[in-house]
């Protein structure tokens, strides 16, 4: 046990798998795990680097090993697998990431803290709920476009709707239609009044933020992306530039050189799905409504020769240049005279 400087940790619900080296690099260690004797088995051992793939469960075990003194480090499971030489299962995946963990151009993923972790799922639960309502809005529209009864596009048009199902006295509805269609209409209320909770919520966690306060300084950015950069991101100075941080969100032209010669394509869309749609919506919304982005020279020239969205995402890769520097300097956004 003494020798053991590196250890590659393959996490599972039930029965984790530890693979360990020496100095050398020689294999030392090969053991299996249930749930309960992982932490005793680590309090025991020499603190040593231990790595692990950043999954569901990822961050949870690095908090906990780190309480023990060990040096954690997360990887992305994208980067583990090129490391598995044939085979896979929990023996062999346990040493690729022992053999990820020690290479010097490996990429690592900051640990979140707990409330970190909090606050992103107050947005997940937001977006999975954001999605049951716009499910619940179609299915509503579509049925009672059946009986003829359609109202102007919208969500705040919707209550129309809600209530001509709950009138009684409408004869364009049959009893059994209503009563399915007042099912749908309380459970759009009751995720509506969900969607609102949660909001208030994240304003509140906002306001008591200073790294979310400075972000939502940024022309295109509100509470809502704000809270969610500042929880995504754990640490600024994990990306060597703005442009680092950009190519994180996915916001870069795709590549296929080859021979010299550069050829790019649409953007990659790599990165955190979510933050990416929060952002382009946001710049799509910039450029719709703000005076200031409108009468930018660089954004009329762009729109001279680019199509709307184009324009839209290349904002966003703006945006996030902007967003780094702001968190990495910890000062507001200074717009240009």
């Amino acid at each position: 046990m003494s020798e053991i400087t590196t250890i590659g940790l393959d996490l599972a619900k039930h029965v984790f798998q530890v693979h360990g080296v020496d100095a050398q690099g020689t294999t030392v260690l090969r053991k299996r795990l249930r749930r309960g004797q992982v932490l005793a088995f680590f309090s025991r051992i020499p603190r040593c680097v231990v790595g692990l793939e950043a999954c569901a469960t990822g961050h949870y075990w690095a908090r906990e090993l780190r309480a023990l003194g060990h040096e954690v480090r997360l990887m992305p499971a994208q980067y583990v697998k090129a490391y598995i030489k044939r085979n896979k299962h929990d023996a062999a995946d346990a040493e690729a990431i022992c053999e990820a963990v020690g290479r010097p151009t490996m990429r690592f993923v900051p640990v979140k803290t707990a409330e970190q972790q909090a606050t992103a799922l107050l947005h997940r639960g937001r977006e999975q709920l954001v999605r049951q309502r716009t499910m619940l809005v179609n299915a509503l529209r579509a049925h009672l476009a059946e009986f003829g009864i359609v109202a102007a596009r919208g969500l705040r048009n919707v209550g129309q709707l809600i209530a001509i199902v709950r009138d009684d006295g409408d004869t364009r509805l049959p009893d059994m239609a209503r009563q399915v269609l007042q099912v749908l209409a309380s459970q759009l209320e009751q995720i509506e009044a969900a969607v609102a909770a949660l909001e208030r919520q994240l304003l509140t966690w906002h306001k008591t933020n200073p790294v979310s306060q400075r972000l939502a300084s940024i022309p295109g950015i509100g509470p809502i992306i704000a809270t969610a950069i500042a929880t995504t991101v754990a640490d600024a100075n994990e990306f060597r530039s703005g442009r680092e941080f950009a190519a994180w969100l996915g916001l870069v032209p795709r590549q296929n050189s080859t021979g010299g010669k550069i050829r790019l394509g649409g953007i990659t869309k790599r990165g955190n799905r979510y933050l990416r749609r929060l952002l382009i919506n946001g710049a799509s919304a910039n450029l719709l409504r703000s005076k200031a982005t409108k009468a930018d020279p660089w954004v009329i020239g762009l729109r001279r020769r680019r199509p709307p969205l184009v324009v839209a995402v290349a904002l966003v890769n703006k945006t996030a240049r902007i967003a780094w520097a702001v968190m990495l300097r910890e000062k507001e956004y200074q717009p240009r005279a």
